[in-house]
């Protein structure tokens, strides 16, 4: 019965895009959200802003803010796709943040519940690449 349930939520949702849905079976998981493990954005996105990420994202868990994105941790599937699509290296797994990064954890499922979804790549802002690597941007973000 479980693997009847996956396949109607894989053709619901898949969009033509099923392969995270397929690494996530290969994972030996026997439904989409198993863990409560999620992907994150970091402080280096914050005035960068790419939306390299959100291309790829099979199940459009990416939300805009002014100046930042974030992922809802409800949301990601786990798939890995948009961690290294992110030109500024900005995305982590969430076993795997940063130290002293911690609170974008809070944050991301903070900002999910409130900023619109974005489900297309849009233009940098101009400045972004004058932002990229700066440190301790929490204090830039704009909600």
């Amino acid at each position: 019965m479980a693997q009847v349930m996956l396949q109607i939520t894989l053709t619901r949702h898949s969009q033509g895009k099923s392969s995270c849905y397929n690494a996530a079976l290969l994972r030996g998981r026997t439904t989409l959200k198993e863990t409560d493990m999620t992907f994150i954005v970091g402080d280096n996105c914050i005035k960068c802003k790419h939306t390299d990420c959100v291309e790829v994202c099979p199940v459009d868990c990416f939300y805009e803010g002014p100046n930042f994105l974030v992922i809802h941790p409800d949301e990601c599937i786990d798939c890995a796709l948009c961690e290294p699509e992110c030109p500024v290296d900005a995305i982590f797994a969430e076993d795997e943040i940063p130290v002293g990064q911690e609170v974008f954890l809070e944050l991301n499922a903070e900002l999910a519940d409130v900023w619109p979804n974005i489900t297309a790549q849009k233009e940098a802002p101009a400045d972004a690449e004058e932002w990229d690597g700066v440190e301790n941007k929490l204090q830039y973000l704009e909600r």
